[in-house]
């Protein structure tokens, strides 16, 4: 069935794929379109990041004017959070949750497209500002006030034109779209669970999602009301970020970072969900503490949504103020120790299968440990106001977006790419990828660190000779090119392996949760009869009914 099913969409006619994609409001094919747009655009912030670091990697460079380095600076940051990160996740999160739970689709499937377009036109917009301006290096073309778009950089007097309108109306658009899905992933999980599904029984995966549902309710609402006061700003003289008016710069800080930092978590709780799911298969071993991890999940949700001013200790809060933002910031890293020591518990004393997926993980599991690290040397106020506007802080930050996000998205393609296509992605290839991004991941970001220690300041095009700070960038610059080579053999891998990949099967890694009891691709139905459940494990309990090591009462 599975081959069948995969020849008949090989065979479909590009006019109507197209129209599949315009009309359908199946989770599965929204899904798939949501990751497909994301891949797109993953590509594209790698050039962005390419071309950065060539300019980047010996000083006195003229490779890139500065103009045009803003311009690939606030297109890459807002690209590789918005238009890849995001949608990458909701993609998954589409695909994934309902099969999980045991559902034939989303709650409100029309919904669920219409949070697709919008989005896809939030990123499709902002590239239109190539179009409108009359190129990257033409005055008025691509937004360069960076993906924070600190005031007064965002006044007309400093972005004249319409750049910044169109960073400002994209991110509108893929607000609306990202609140869409979070009430469809929050109804879909609190509503439509299969019988005898309860909260307790739920994957992990799906309690992420629930996490990152709530949080993006949350926290889009503050920044898109800071853009709705940002236009009124550029517009009709609201004001609002205008100090010489009356207005304050250090709001429109308060407003983005009551955004920013946690939508940190927003990306990588889901990646969370990933590793829980992963690991335990890899490791033929139920997942150690589920009640210790969904509570650390629900905890980091609650406390994220009050650490975002330590972006903020340079601008002259109250000490008071700075030492409550130094406990939040800590606090945070209890219960994600708490997930760290789980995962590795997990492991210890399982059979563990080194295939893909689990390097995947694995790598992740070191990187996130380095970058929670970094992140509470960051907390410390007196060492945050040294490094806050340098390479360092580049440095933490991509550890977390590349080194924990990016290696669990791997992880979770090679995972489910069997369940979506039923095909098996190539494990050769799929190790080339894994140890060729890993090697150029640490050549660029932990040798960025110390031109960050040696005072390197960020958001810089250039920079002068003998500052110490040249053979780093230019190591940085090397393993750019490294993941770059790894992320073509995972593009390669993936387009191969679709036409001539090894049958999948319904269940290639002997998993336990649902998506896993139907074929590969699953039917528009998902599932023949609407499945019951009586443990975590349904699937596995089936076919392995008296292995004592998945039993959890």
């Amino acid at each position: 069935m599975a081959s069948e099913s995969i020849a008949l969409r090989v065979h479909k006619s590009p006019l109507h794929v197209v129209y599949e994609c315009v009309a359908t409001a199946d989770h599965k094919k929204i899904g798939l379109m949501y990751i497909v747009y994301a891949l797109l655009f993953l590509v594209v912030m790698g050039i962005e990041a390419i071309l950065m670091r060539i300019q980047l990697s010996h000083a006195n460079a003229t490779f890139l004017s500065p103009e045009v380095f803003n311009r690939l600076f606030t297109l890459h940051g807002t690209t590789g959070v918005f238009f890849v990160a995001m949608p990458i996740l909701f993609g998954f999160g589409n695909y994934l949750v309902p099969l999980m739970i045991g559902a034939r689709d989303m709650a409100f499937p029309r919904l669920n497209a219409f949070s697709f377009w919008m989005t896809a036109f939030g990123g499709f917009f902002l590239y239109a500002s190539f179009f409108a301006g009359g190129g990257l290096s033409q005055a008025g073309s691509a937004p360069d006030v960076g993906w924070f778009a600190y005031a007064p950089l965002t006044s007309p007097t400093f972005s004249p034109g319409h750049s910044t309108d169109y960073w400002t109306l994209s991110l509108l658009l893929a607000g609306v779209g990202s609140i869409g899905a979070a009430v469809n992933f929050i109804a879909t999980i609190l509503c439509m669970r299969c019988p005898g599904m309860t909260l307790s029984r739920m994957p992990l995966l799906a309690w992420m999602n629930l996490v990152m549902g709530g949080l993006i309710l949350v926290t889009i609402s503050p920044l898109t009301a800071a853009q709705l006061m940002l236009m009124a700003d550029r517009y009709i003289g609201g004001h609002f970020f205008d100090t010489a008016a009356g207005g304050s710069v250090v709001m429109w800080m308060h407003f983005f970072w009551i955004f920013g930092h946690p939508e940190v978590y927003v990306l990588i709780i889901p990646c969370f969900g990933f590793v829980s799911e992963i690991v335990p298969v890899f490791s033929r071993k139920a997942m150690f503490g589920y009640p210790a991890m969904v509570a650390a999940s629900v905890s980091i949700g609650f406390v994220s949504l009050g650490v975002w001013a330590h972006h903020m200790f340079t601008v002259g809060m109250p000490s008071y103020g700075n030492a409550f933002f130094v406990l939040t910031t800590m606090v945070v890293a209890v219960p994600t120790g708490i997930k760290i020591f789980n995962w590795l518990a997990t492991i210890w004393g399982g059979k563990i299968r080194f295939a893909t997926p689990m390097l995947f993980c694995i790598g992740f599991l070191f990187q996130f440990l380095i970058a929670g690290l970094t992140g509470i040397m960051l907390a410390t106020a007196p060492f945050d106001w040294q490094l806050s506007a340098s390479y360092f802080v580049v440095a933490h930050f991509h550890y977390v977006i590349v080194g924990g996000i990016l290696f669990t998205i791997f992880a979770g393609f090679y995972y489910w790419y069997p369940k979506i296509t039923g095909r098996m992605l190539n494990e050769t290839l799929g190790k080339w990828h894994f140890w060729i991004f890993l090697i150029g991941f640490h050549l660029t970001f932990d040798f960025m660190h110390i031109p960050g220690l040696l005072g390197m300041p960020r958001r810089v095009y250039t920079y002068e000779a003998g500052r110490g700070w040249e053979t780093w960038n230019m190591i940085s610059s090397i393993g750019a090119i490294f993941q770059a080579a790894g992320i073509l053999i995972f593009v390669y891998n993936m387009i191969v392996s679709y036409f001539h990949g090894a049958l999948a099967g319904n269940d290639p890694w002997d998993a336990w949760t649902l998506e896993w009891a139907t074929t590969s691709p699953p039917p528009d139905y998902n599932f023949a009869g609407v499945p019951a459940v009586r443990s975590r494990r349904p699937l596995w309990d089936i076919k392995h009914p008296d292995d004592p090591d998945w039993k959890y009462e």
